[in-house]
């Protein structure tokens, strides 16, 4: 029996061992610099001050629930900058993998937090509908007109780490859908102006809700995939067990597990059994299934144990279910 296993890697540098020989590759730098992060955070707390202040002197319950999922983006953003501190530690002896799903648990905060802000608006809404009031054209229009160039600059800011955080997509998320929101309460402002219907700035206000928890279910549920260990997304368990399957030198595979620890690192651990007769490939064997799962998978953190004989009990064994 022989076995192909990661050993464990700093913020730096990775090392995956195969066949004897140490492959090196850097891993992905984090998305944004503090400095960033945090220029976003105090430029998106400005924006709320005035949303929920000019929304309480014009009389616009949209103009507050827009200064709400801002605030939220504010929550997202600090939480985000913890995350990104927290994840980059390097690991210990109790936390071999560091802290890495810290980014995650910053995610679940996050999409919770905006489905909670999604039920009080509609609370609120439903109370100004009981009892509605008339909204001020000339406060409500320029400060939304703000809140949306707010958000345009935080999206350009944050955008060119989406696709590899998880918890940088849900501040962008909640920074897109804000800039949403605050389109919305513009076009509500112009109607009120030309029309006195407030009631649209009710209508705007439901459509802000629904936008903000609609954005948090696909952020939750991702993070509550990876919580659970489930295969990710975008990779399908069958596909990768029956490549594997087609590497020469493997006679049949059991105990695969396909998890991931943050949105973008995966990792891959099985029991590979090959033929007796030829047990000098081995080291060949591992080698040509990490080279395709990086290849076709883009896995790069593998664990395989080789096994000569049959003492797992083949694919239905027990032994690494």
């Amino acid at each position: 029996m022989k076995h192909s296993s990661e050993c464990g890697h700093d913020h730096s540098h990775e090392h995956s061992h195969v066949a004897g020989k140490n492959i090196h590759h850097h891993a992905h730098g984090d998305f944004a610099s503090g400095g960033r992060l945090l220029l976003v955070i105090v430029f998106n707390m400005v924006i709320t001050a005035a949303e929920y202040i000019g929304g309480i002197f014009s009389g616009s319950l949209a103009l507050i629930s827009d200064a709400g999922h801002n605030f939220s983006d504010v929550l997202s953003l600090c939480i985000g900058y913890a995350g990104e501190k927290i994840s980059a530690k390097k690991r210990s002896g109790l936390y071999t993998f560091g802290y890495k799903r810290f980014e995650v648990l910053a995610a679940l905060i996050n999409s919770l937090t905006l489905i909670l802000i999604g039920l009080y608006i509609f609370y609120e809404s439903i109370e100004r509908f009981r009892n509605p009031q008339p909204v001020d054209f000339s406060i409500m229009l320029p400060v939304a007109v703000i809140g949306l160039l707010g958000n345009i600059f935080s999206i350009l800011v944050l955008q060119s780490g989406v696709h590899h955080n998880l918890n940088v997509k849900a501040a962008f998320m909640h920074l897109f859908f804000d800039a949403v929101s605050s389109v919305a309460v513009i076009i509500a402002a112009i109607i009120i102006h030309f029309t006195s219907n407030y009631w649209v700035d009710i209508v705007i206000s439901f459509f802000i809700a629904v936008m903000i928890i609609w954005s948090a279910i696909g952020i939750l549920r991702e993070s509550l995939r990876i919580f659970l260990q489930g295969v990710p997304g975008h990779l399908d368990s069958d596909d990768i067990y029956n490549e594997i399957i087609k590497v020469d030198g493997v006679e049949s595979l059991h105990g695969l597990h396909v998890w991931s620890i943050n949105s973008r690192e995966v990792f891959l651990s099985c029991h590979i059994r090959m033929d007796e007769s030829h047990p000098e490939i081995s080291d060949l064997v591992i080698q040509g299934v990490n080279n395709m799962l990086k290849e076709k998978f883009g896995i790069e953190h593998t664990a395989l144990q080789v096994e000569m004989g049959d003492f797992c009990g083949g694919h239905t064994g027990g032994c690494c279910n």
